[in-house]
């Protein structure tokens, strides 16, 4: 038996999503545990997307459309942002514990919502959790590359709200991270963050062409060394995707976009205090992959 949640909302920025925003509305709709409010904000969409929301808006009592047009906003990784905060302002009135992130793009089992309300019940430490993503490769979805359990994918980011709203939600960033730095963020504060082994979260629209994926290791990477990350962890993060197809380019493409934001003198996006926590967290990673224990003084 399905019932309404009363502890959680969700909110969607999508543009252009109309070969699969509606797999996502139905994959929310056959929850078994369903959000009290889901917010999907159509950020100018021009192929249909619009369309698709409003007809299940008018059945589903709990889905909100909103359409924002906004000419003057930057066209970058702010605008879903943007799209997100003006989402969340309708939850201004409402009572709920979560609030969810989804990308208008995934689909996921019917008791993902509830699997997750379970890890943050029996884990009062837990600040932001997420299924584990899967991405089309060749015909078939497959674990994406180099995902870890500590760290949640944007397209699924589920907050306790105390958590959301110590970390300020999202930053708008320029160059995107803002899912890197809301975890990053919780994990400063003392919060634990999971992706849930065994939950999966299927993310239909991936760049699977090879420009696609050369372009999104360049973008990656430069947006990585404006979020302060050590430079040796990304070199050894650009070699390991030499290992993934197309061979060496991606790593090579990765390696350019970091060079290339270095060579532009691309401005921090972030705060000392996150740069510094982000370094020793990645260094401390490097040191137990290579089982080096750090120098005593």
């Amino acid at each position: 038996m399905t019932s309404t949640g009363e502890n959680y909302v969700l909110m969607t920025a999508a543009r252009n999503e109309a070969a699969y925003i509606e797999g996502t509305i139905k994959a929310v709709l056959s929850q078994t545990v369903k959000p009290r409010l889901w917010v999907i904000v159509s950020d100018g969409s021009t192929d249909g997307t619009d369309e698709i929301i409003r007809g299940y808006e008018k059945n589903a009592g709990f889905v909100v459309y909103l359409r924002r047009n906004d000419p003057s906003s930057k066209a970058d990784f702010r605008r879903k942002v943007e799209s997100l905060r003006l989402a969340q302002a309708m939850f201004n009135r409402l009572s709920y514990d979560f609030i969810g992130n989804l990308d208008a793009d995934i689909t996921f089992p019917a008791d993902y919502f509830e699997i997750l309300l379970h890890e943050f019940s029996k884990t009062p430490g837990l600040g932001i959790a997420g299924g584990v993503l899967y991405e089309p490769i060749n015909g078939r979805f497959v674990r994406r590359y180099l995902s870890e359990e500590r760290y949640v994918p944007g397209a699924v980011q589920f907050f306790r709200r105390e958590c959301y709203e110590q970390v300020g939600g999202y930053l708008g960033l320029r160059r995107g991270g803002e899912d890197t730095v809301a975890v990053v963020s919780a994990r400063m504060k003392g919060w634990k963050t999971l992706s849930v082994q065994g939950l999966p979260a299927f993310h239909h629209k991936v760049g699977s062409k090879t420009g696609s994926a050369l372009r999104g290791r360049f973008r990656e990477a430069a947006m990585f060394y404006c979020l302060g990350s050590d430079p040796l962890f990304e070199i050894l993060k650009s070699l390991r995707w030499m290992g993934r197809r197309p061979y060496f380019l991606q790593g090579i493409a990765r390696l350019c976009g970091y060079v290339w934001a270095v060579c532009h003198d691309e401005k921090p996006h972030v705060s000392m205090d996150f740069i510094r926590y982000l370094r020793q967290e990645q260094r401390k990673r490097l040191r137990e992959a290579l089982k080096v224990s750090p120098r005593e003084n």
